[in-house]
């Protein structure tokens, strides 16, 4: 998806699509780890 967005924005020179890029890239670089956290952060008893 990365190589994708990438050459879209290469063509294209669209700021958003550059700034979709740099949002999908730094997903990738937190990795699977980090959502799980987010996700056990979520989990909490109901009383």
């Amino acid at each position: 998806m990365l190589d994708f967005t990438w050459k879209v924005f290469s063509q294209t020179g669209s700021i958003d699509t550059y700034l979709l890029f740099k949002e999908l890239e730094k997903e990738n670089d937190e990795g699977p780890d980090s959502q799980d956290d987010e996700l056990a952060e979520l989990d909490f008893p109901i009383s």
